[in-house]
């Protein structure tokens, strides 16, 4: 059994199934607009939180708010399940499927056996459909993959209740009803503040506030910690901006697409120069990614390299704040 599904390539997980699931159901949006309305941009340092022994940097929101919020703000319907075992959460979703029903899971990135080596951590976030079966396969399109690929009963099964943080317990999730008249400027405005809203928190580990926490802590771990785990933060802070999902750099490059279909709706060209200034911002998170890549890989040759990178983040969080600030004005 199989349903009519077409698959698009996507920058990251949830705003692709997102964006997907609803091109199939009628209503044509784009990735960058799923995000912005969805409001996806955030920053939060979790230094309680460990990940692969490191502390947890989070560059979007909680697994399902990016959907969760552009539903409702665009007066969207999902349904979302969680089971209690591989059973009965594959007997509902075989029972979409023979209904033409292609479905979203939240799934543990591990044991996804199409993924390339390096890029299998132990990472329960990860987003994509599986819109048919065959007598031993799922139908698999993940939007960050180029072309549909496949699962067997038992890995589907083996991803879809993944243990550890975030663990999916099996969620499935699809939209039921989308209203034929949405506003999305409306949507759009409402979502920008939002954004605003939480990069500017009075927060010390949310936000530009907590970019500039990290950065501080970056000076401070060589000594502190040593050498050997300093790096191994770096990694950390590098790998969930660049490998999980599209973190920092990428993400300000999907918001800057959305400034720039939200002008043309909202008739702001403001927001339109603004999306100029957030991809310059982008351009220093790779830049920033690029450098401490060097020194967690014992390539960098620069002396006080340490402080260096922490004078980029700090740089970085202060651009982030101008803009913001003149974002809030803006709408």
């Amino acid at each position: 059994m199989t349903t009519d599904f077409k698959h698009h390539q996507s920058a990251h997980c949830e705003n692709g199934v997102a964006s997907n699931l609803l091109k199939h159901n009628g209503l044509n949006i784009s990735e960058p607009m799923v995000f912005g309305i969805g409001s996806g941009l955030f920053f939060v340092y979790l230094p309680f939180i460990k990940v692969n022994h490191a502390p947890a940097f989070s560059y979007r929101p909680l697994p399902g708010a990016i959907f969760g919020r552009l539903a409702k703000r665009l007066g969207i319907k999902v349904k979302r399940q969680k089971f209690s075992g591989p059973k009965s959460a594959g007997k509902a979703l075989d029972d979409n499927l023979k209904n033409n029903i292609p479905s979203g899971l939240q799934v543990g990135v591990y044991n996804l056996t199409y993924f390339p080596e390096d890029y299998r951590f132990h990472f329960n976030a990860h987003n994509l459909v599986v819109y048919g079966k065959t007598e031993t396969d799922y139908l698999i399109s993940d939007p960050v993959m180029e072309t549909t690929t496949t699962l067997t009963i038992e890995e589907l099964d083996r991803v879809r209740f993944a243990k550890g943080a975030f663990a999916p317990k099996g969620q499935m999730y699809y939209p039921i009803h989308i209203p034929k008249d949405i506003d999305f400027a409306k949507a759009i405005t409402k979502a920008i503040k939002a954004t605003c809203r939480d990069m500017l928190a009075p927060v010390p580990i949310v936000g530009v506030r907590g970019i500039k926490y990290v950065a501080k802590q970056i000076r401070k771990w060589p000594v502190k910690l040593g050498v050997r785990k300093a790096n191994h933060y770096l990694a950390q802070i590098v790998r969930m901006q660049e490998e999980i999902g599209t973190g920092g750099g990428g993400f300000r490059f999907i918001y800057a697409a959305f400034l720039q279909e939200a002008a043309v709706v909202l008739k702001n060209d403001q927001l339109k120069e603004l999306s100029f200034e957030m991809t310059a911002i982008g351009d220093m998170w790779r830049d920033f990614a690029v450098e401490a890549g060097r020194v967690y890989k014992k390539r960098s040759a620069k002396p006080d390299v340490y402080n260096l990178l922490a004078d980029q983040l700090t740089a970085i969080a202060e651009k982030e704040e101008q803009f913001f600030k003149k974002l809030r004005k803006a709408v």
